[in-house]
């Protein structure tokens, strides 16, 4: 039977968007901007590297990865954000971040914290992973708003001693899905004082860490070790997805403390799927090129700048610090999206499937997302379509 926990989930937020669009016809020909796969270019040795390691199909692949795609890994966060980690101990090729993000509460949320039912403290919205997680390991979900007033950031220091004794795991997203913004080195500061203080441990998401405008964003291991925090305090996932532009290789990676990557990896020795050996081989080319993410972070500042060319007279518009998705102002996102559809053929999806509804009601409501994925061309069509359909300029 099917446990009575998982019912209470909402519709995953594409299966609601299907329900909602696609008994209408399309108002022009179809943009799809509510999926983020990235479109660009990915680098053209990637077939290479497959070809070359073919044969390597018939075998059985090492379970946590290869000794040269952990040294990469490890290589590639030192490189990145000054970190030493030991890629024998503190390193776990993943099947995508998706993988990690789950798995990371399987096995490392305690059944009991400080005598009661955990607590997992979620931003709000928030990739849906982190939600079925926490309802996999019977911990306690608490959804904390990030909102316009606070810069999109969840502020989890705001929130009751009580329910901080019983968190376990603090889920983190930057740059933040939906809303680009950046977690600063402040914040990542007070996040991981006040894990210390209460025992959380920190799982950050930082799958689009390389798509920025500016500044490469300060990561949780970077601060956490500038601090002298607790090695163990911050679990850390990475993908190459965006980076390089190979969603469908579901490639990514895991850094964690010792003691954690020893829960981690024993879990997925039990249950996992390692990637497959062509697949590794790909992956420690990646994470040891640098060119080809350069070349696709000069494409986002490209849709950057139209982006605020587009919406630069749009009350209420914030042009996104890093990733790839505008999270873009409107009455209501759900009437939003079907006028889009029904008026222009644009497909995004509404805030509100990425949030849940709390007591101070549902940030996600009053806006749409918007994925610049698409060739430059489709892209600019697509925001402008958005524009004058829903904003009258």
């Amino acid at each position: 039977m099917f446990p009575e926990r998982f019912s209470n989930l909402p519709a995953y937020a594409f299966p609601r968007l299907r329900a909602l669009l696609d008994v209408h016809e399309p108002g022009g020909s179809v943009i799809h901007m509510s999926i983020g796969e990235p479109k660009h270019p990915f680098p053209a040795w990637v077939g290479e590297v497959l070809a070359a390691n073919v044969g390597e199909f018939g075998k059985y692949p090492p379970n946590d990865g290869t000794p040269e795609l952990l040294d990469a890994i490890a290589g590639w966060v030192a490189r990145r954000y000054g970190v030493t980690v030991d890629a024998a101990t503190q390193v776990m090729a993943l099947n995508g971040s998706r993988e990690g993000l789950y798995n990371a509460a399987m096995a490392l949320c305690p059944e009991r914290k400080n005598g009661q039912q955990p607590v997992v403290l979620i931003p709000n919205p928030f990739y849906q992973v982190y939600a079925v997680a926490t309802v996999s390991v019977n911990a306690e979900p608490v959804f904390v708003n990030a909102t316009r007033d606070n810069g999109h950031l969840p502020d989890f220091t705001a929130l009751p001693v009580e329910t901080l004794d019983r968190a376990a795991l603090i889920y983190i997203c930057s740059p933040a899905n939906p809303q680009g913004t950046v977690a600063g080195r402040e914040y990542w500061e007070r996040l991981i004082a006040l894990a210390e203080r209460h025992d959380i441990r920190i799982i950050a998401d930082e799958c689009y860490s390389e798509i920025y405008r500016r500044d490469p964003p300060p990561g949780a291991l970077e601060v956490a070790a500038e601090m002298g925090a607790d090695p163990e305090r911050v679990v850390s996932v990475h993908s190459l997805s965006k980076r390089s532009n190979l969603p469908g290789l579901r490639s990514g990676f895991v850094v964690a403390g010792p003691e954690s990557m020893k829960r981690i990896r024993q879990l997925r020795a039990y249950s996992g799927a390692p990637l497959p050996l062509p697949i590794q081989r790909v992956s420690e080319r990646a994470w040891s090129d640098e060119a080809h993410v350069t070349g696709n972070r000069a494409l986002y500042g490209e849709k950057y700048a139209m982006a605020d060319r587009i919406f630069g007279n749009v009350p209420g518009y914030e042009p996104p610090r890093a990733g790839f998705f505008l999270w873009l102002p409107v009455e209501d996102g759900e009437a939003a999206a079907l006028k889009l559809w029904q008026e222009t053929g644009v497909r995004v999806l509404p805030g509100a499937y990425l949030s849940r509804d709390t007591a101070a009601g549902n940030p996600g409501k009053g806006y749409i997302r918007a994925a610049m994925v698409a060739p430059m061309q489709e892209t600019e069509e697509g925001l402008t379509r958005i524009r004058d359909c829903l904003y009258g300029q």
